[in-house]
């Protein structure tokens, strides 16, 4: 999965609210019983916590799908979050941006590995060079294609 474009977000916007019904959807069978009270949440606060070091981008490619992230959907990213085991993360290897899930070997060795079996994970070689980006806390995957 490639990074197609980063786009950072403005530190001083204003608040997005939005309503927010206080209740589960099941995805089963629904129930008619449950009530529909309402609050209001902000969109920034909630998505995007580290203004600062958060960053939107728009990935291209197919090898993420299981991690649920898909061609075209937009990422958000927060720079200020130490990478670890498991983490979904873009990372820069040998100056090549990629989306990967970071794994950790027993050896130390270092595995980008893709959520898609039709793709191949980069096993770091020796003198490959890693640089972390950032983490990835978010997909933002349209529903209804317009």
């Amino acid at each position: 999965m490639f990074v197609a474009a980063i786009h950072s977000l403005p530190v001083d916007a204003a608040p997005a609210l939005i309503e927010a019904a206080e209740v589960e959807a099941a995805c089963g069978f629904p129930s008619p019983s449950q009530d529909y009270l309402t609050s209001e949440i902000d969109l920034n606060e909630h998505l995007m916590p580290n203004r600062v070091s958060t960053f939107l981008i728009r990935a291209r490619g197919h090898s993420m799908v299981r991690a649920g992230i898909y061609d075209g959907d937009e990422l958000i990213v927060d720079r200020s979050i130490r990478a670890d085991d498991g983490h979904v993360v873009v990372a820069v290897v040998d100056g090549e941006m990629t989306v990967k899930r970071l794994r950790f070997t027993e050896t130390g060795g270092v595995v980008l590995s893709a959520e898609n079996p039709r793709h191949p994970d980069i096993v770091l070689e020796e003198l490959s060079e890693l640089r972390v980006w950032g983490v990835v806390t978010r997909s933002l995957h349209r529903v209804l294609r317009s």
